[in-house]
């Protein structure tokens, strides 16, 4: 007899299980975001541009700050956002600051920011050979008259300053006032004796940028005969004007631009371009800024506006800042100022008491206004421990320009 076997009906069999563990919920999310992305290809390359963007962004930025030179953490990020689309914001935002950090009104200056005026000294000549003779120079300074009321002790005196050239003082500094409201600040300044001193434009490494003979640092047998060093322009997309040097047009030059003006021989003036100056054969450099804040001995019309259009360029012309010009005598003398707390008209009018027939606006903002005398001893180059600020609370230090320099600057040299 044969056995009849009876079965249970079969229940579905799990499945069969997978090689290695069983996936984790992230796990699961991954491959779920992989077909999300997969599905939105413009979404994934925008994000990985994003991204890239990014990794680029924070190596140039770590690329400016790690560049040599003498730059604050804060003038190369400053920088380095105006370079990379944030000029407006970087406006904005020092209008911003200093329309709610204006000078001070009244009171009078520290002890020390006005120098007491050099006793008179005999005029030493350099021993020559043949029969002595005076070199060619230009008459010193008269006083500056006084912005603010009666002068204060040694307020627009001038003062021999830096090494003198041929027995001669080549330079000469005061301290003056700027207007009669802000009564504790002082702009420095200085004259310079064009016939004693050459001037040379050196380059700056992102001002304007490239590779120079001239430029930072000064090597040091050139420092040998360095007497003074001033601060140059705004960033070339700030100045409304060109760059010429070493026979090389870097940016076009503007007609009616204010313009300093190198000649081959060494001799700086200030000058309206296409009507005071051109460039020909015996031009060595250019560098313009703006408009002429003085010309014909006075300041121009229309300082007084808050303009961006002849003069601001960033922050308008109303705004009290650390500011910078430098002009030319009747004479042919060099005159510079720079100083907290300016307007561009008061900025002009400083440099109108100071005798220039024509001025231009330079560079602005305390990180980059800066004027260095030196004194070294007899066969000893320029250096920072014998330099000497205009006025003490400029930020930057003698040696600046004995390092690399991300701006253009000006040198002057004993001839």
């Amino acid at each position: 007899m044969t056995d009849l076997i009876t079965t249970r009906p079969q229940e579905h069999a799990p499945p069969a299980p997978l090689d290695g563990p069983p996936a984790t919920g992230r796990a699961r999310r991954w491959r779920g975001g992989r077909g999300w992305l997969r599905r939105h290809p413009i979404v994934t390359t925008l994000l990985i541009l994003f991204v890239a963007g990014l990794a680029v962004a924070g190596w140039s930025y770590g690329h400016a700050l790690a560049a040599p030179g003498s730059d604050s953490l804060g003038a190369r990020s400053v920088e380095w956002v105006r370079g990379h689309g944030g000029a407006s914001l970087v406006n904005w935002a020092e209008r911003q600051w200093y329309g709610h950090h204006e000078p001070p009104k009244g009171g009078t200056p520290t002890a020390g920011a006005i120098p007491a005026p050099a006793p008179p000294t005999p005029t030493q000549q350099v021993p020559q050979r043949g029969p002595a003779r005076i070199p060619p120079h230009l008459q010193p300074p008269a006083p500056v008259v006084p912005l603010a009321g009666p002068p204060l002790a040694g307020e627009g005196s001038w003062r021999p300053v830096g090494s003198p050239v041929h027995g001669l003082p080549a330079v000469y500094a005061t301290a003056v006032r700027p207007d009669p409201v802000h009564t504790s600040l002082v702009t420095g300044l200085a004259w310079m004796d064009t016939k004693l001193l050459r001037a040379v434009l050196y380059s700056g490494s992102q001002v304007p940028g490239g590779a120079w003979k001239d430029m930072a640092p000064i090597p040091a047998d050139q420092r040998l005969a360095l007497v003074a060093a001033f601060n140059g322009g705004f960033r070339l997309p700030d100045a409304r004007g060109g760059y010429y040097a070493e026979g090389r047009v870097i940016k076009p030059l503007v007609d009616g631009a204010a313009s300093l003006v190198i000649r081959s021989d060494g001799t700086p003036t200030v000058a309206k371009w296409g009507r005071d100056a051109t460039l020909g054969p015996d031009t060595a450099s250019v560098r313009q800024n703006l408009s002429l804040i003085v010309d014909d001995g006075a300041p121009v019309a229309g300082l007084q506006s808050d303009s961006n259009v002849a003069w601001g360029a960033t922050v308008g012309n109303k705004s009290f800042v650390w500011r910078s010009a430098v002009g030319v005598t009747p004479q042919g003398a060099l005159v510079y100022a720079g100083g907290n707390g300016l307007s561009v008209e008061s900025l002009a009018e400083v440099m109108a008491h100071a005798g220039a027939l024509r001025a231009m606006e330079l560079d602005i903002n305390s990180a980059w206004v800066n004027f260095f005398s030196y004194s070294p001893p007899a066969d000893v180059p320029a250096a920072a421990d014998n330099g000497t600020k205009l006025v003490s609370d400029m930020s930057s230090w003698p040696g600046r320009y004995f390092v690399p320099s991300s701006r253009d600057f000006v040198g002057l040299f004993a001839r």
